[in-house]
Formats: C-alpha cells, sequence, structure tokens
C-alpha cells in the first residue's frame, strides 16, 4: 500500500484525484487549511497546514513520510520552497499541479518552451501574483523551486483548461446560456485558441503519472485547439440559435475566456506515453449538449 500526501484535494478535480487513490487502495493524507469539507469521511487522514505559515507543515509534518506527494494547492515560489524543506526526506516523488499559463501567449507549445530547471527565482508571497501575469508569473517560480531544488522525483503537470459537467468555474456553460438566452457576448478577439481537457480524464492523469517514473514537465488534454469563434459557432449549432458576438459589452456579458492572448499546449509527449484523451471536438460537443439540457430543465 502506497502512502500518499495531498495538498489541497477538495475541490474539483483535486477530489477525483482523492477519490480515485482511495479505489486504487492507497493510503492517502490531505493537507489542507481545514476550511473546506471533504466527501471522504472516514476513508483519509486529514492534516491542518497554512501554505504561507512554514511552521505549520513542518509541524504537521514531522515523524512522517510519504511515496508520493501531490500538490494542488502551491501559488508562489515562497510556499514551494517552504514545502520542499518541510518535506526533505520525507518523500520520493512529486507532482506538482501546474498550467499552460507557464508558456508565453500562443498556440501549441511544447514542454521545452518553458524551462523550468534555468529560470530565475525570486522568492515572492502569493499576494504579490495579481491577475493572469501574476498567476503566470507565480507558476513559473514554483516549477523551477521544485526542479531546482533537487529533493524529490518532480513531475510539473501543465493543464490547459479544465472542462466538465461538473466544473464549478461554469465558464463554459457560460456561452451556452448566453446564446440559449439571445444575450450578446463580449468577444473583443474572437480568433484566440485554447486547449482544454476533462476533469475526471485530468484526475486520471494525475493518478496514471504518478505510478510512473517519468520526471520533468509534461502536458496532458485533448489534442489541438480551437479558437473562441469556432467553439461560439458550435454552441449555436448545437443550440440551433444565433450567437451574437460583439467586441465589448457590459460586463456581465464578457467572455470569460477573453483573454489577452492564446493559450494552447502541444500534448504530443503524453500521448507518445499511451495516454488517452477525449478527442476535442467529441469532449466539447458533449458538454455542450449537456449543458443546453440542464437549461431546458431549468
Amino acid at each position: 500500500m502506497r502512502k500518499i500526501l495531498v495538498l489541497g484535494g477538495t475541490q474539483y478535480f483535486g477530489k477525483k484525484l482523492v477519490q480515485k487513490l482511495i479505489d486504487n487502495g492507497d493510503e492517502v493524507t490531505i493537507a489542507t487549511r481545514g476550511t473546506k469539507s471533504d466527501p471522504f469521511g472516514e476513508k483519509v487522514n486529514r492534516m491542518v497546514i497554512d501554505r504561507e505559515n512554514k511552521e505549520t507543515m513542518t509541524a504537521a509534518f514531522e515523524g512522517k513520510k510519504w511515496d508520493l506527494v501531490y500538490d494542488q494547492s502551491c501559488f508562489s515560489p515562497m510556499e514551494a520552497r517552504d514545502t520542499a524543506e518541510a518535506l526533505k526526506g520525507k518523500a520520493d516523488r512529486y507532482i506538482f499541479t501546474s498550467t499552460q499559463a507557464v508558456y508565453e501567449f500562443g498556440t501549441l507549445h511544447a514542454e521545452s518552451n518553458f524551462n523550468a530547471y534555468t529560470y530565475p527565482i525570486e522568492y515572492k508571497s502569493r499576494k504579490e501574483y495579481p491577475g493572469y501575469e501574476g498567476y503566470r508569473e507565480a507558476k513559473r517560480a514554483s516549477e523551477a523551486v521544485f526542479h531546482q531544488i533537487g529533493y524529490f522525483e518532480v513531475v510539473s503537470v501543465r493543464f490547459p483548461i479544465v472542462v466538465s459537467e461538473d466544473d464549478y468555474t461554469e465558464r463554459l456553460k457560460f456561452h451556452v446560456d448566453k446564446i440559449l438566452s439571445g444575450q450578446p457576448l463580449g468577444i473583443p478577439k474572437p480568433d484566440l485558441r485554447y486547449s482544454f481537457i476533462h476533469a475526471d480524464e485530468a484526475a486520471d492523469f494525475l493518478l496514471d503519472i504518478g505510478r510512473s517514473s517519468f520526471e520533468g514537465p509534461i502536458n496532458p488534454g485533448s489534442a489541438g485547439d480551437i479558437s473562441l469563434k469556432e467553439l461560439v459557432d458550435k454552441i449555436a449549432l448545437r443550440a440551433n440559435k444565433e450567437a451574437i458576438v460583439e467586441d465589448s459589452a457590459e460586463n456581465g456579458t464578457v467572455s470569460p475566456y477573453a483573454l489577452p492572448g492564446s493559450w494552447s499546449i502541444d500534448t504530443s509527449l503524453a500521448s507518445g506515453f499511451g495516454f488517452k484523451f477525449t478527442e476535442l471536438n467529441q469532449l466539447l460537443d458533449q458538454l455542450i449538449i449537456f449543458y443546453i439540457q440542464q437549461n431546458e430543465l431549468n
């Protein structure tokens, strides 16, 4: 039986991962701030930590050891450094949930397009990383800490946009609802392109990469990318409605995918290792149909 520590793991695909680990027969400990409930009952061990307070982690991890750590909750290089030091000698392998946002805006980025092994680190707290640019920098620097500090075998999983029927952000659902209701969508740059992954497949990937011997950064997800225009057209076709798209709109109608630039990844490394992901159009079509049906029921 493997002993596994999950930092975070009480929200979205982190919960799905924890359940898969339990189903796999692993002994799972979740370490969180203790402010959110979880559905796991007595099936997991729990620790209360504060990622921004190293002493809480040092105390919680004292005298313990794990085969594998999943980090779902690191959002600054200070947290990365403090967590790594608190876990030094207490874990062999470390899976860091990162993001395609470590890349510059652009399309179909390969893993080599951002080098965490040489990236210069400036230690700041999560409060010092506002907005999209801050998020990008925080994740870059956090990756750099884990890969450069040398305490564990490290994998940085650079997820694209995560979607599913139970997506709490409801960003894809937002577009479906606006089109169904005939409201305008504010999309100033409709040609921007993005990559996606289903939340269940994100959890499956984390489970499987943890079993592997792979080290380094890796991009999981459905192959290819799609523009906002193509996505809106796909929704309009499925809904049999005309989409009203404007260059700008009131705050309540601006697309949550209207980012400053494209973000998409090349997933060929992951697929080359045999990892399977739903084809992109199939993934989006099934979710669009689900949201249309949900809208009709309400």
